[in-house]
């Protein structure tokens, strides 16, 4: 499979990476540079499943979810690599997140992730999301990427 040209929706962002709905947290990558970096955009559905509990009278997507769409955007960089092809991302640890503005039902994350080290199966990126140009979150992110077995 080659890399598709940016940008392209869900149906190649499916080819890509494991994730799918109600899990998948990025509708769009708009640029890519496989296994190097990645910028992307996801919209916060209205009716997303988590804001029925967090909060019922003041919908808030949890911060969790918005490091995960960071996440699974830097999979898609991580994944579209050849040598990755096939394999699965797992969290191996986020360092320095912080949390800067709330992200609500409707809002457009931009995400983006730059691989800064890559050392065989362990790779560790920066990542952020931003909401009209405001960041909302970031982190260093490490992710281990291995086949479905280990």
């Amino acid at each position: 499979m080659s890399v598709p040209a940016t940008p392209f929706g869900r149906e190649a962002i499916e080819a890509i990476i494991p994730h799918r709905p109600p899990f998948l947290l990025v509708d769009e990558v708009l640029e890519l540079d496989p296994g190097r970096r990645v910028a992307a955009r996801f919209l916060v559905p209205q009716d997303g499943w988590w804001f029925q509990g967090h909060f019922p009278d003041r919908p808030v997507m949890p911060g969790v979810l918005t490091i995960e769409a960071i996440a699974q955007c830097g999979a898609v960089a991580v994944l579209a690599d050849e040598a990755n092809r096939g394999k699965i991302p797992f969290f191996a640890g986020i360092d320095d997140c912080r949390f800067k503005r709330v992200v609500g039902p409707g809002d457009v994350l931009e995400l983006e992730c730059e691989f800064v080290r890559v050392r065989g199966p362990i790779a560790k990126g920066q990542g952020r999301a931003t909401v009209g140009g405001d960041l909302a979150a970031e982190a260093m992110l490490t992710v281990f990427v291995g086949s479905e077995a280990e």
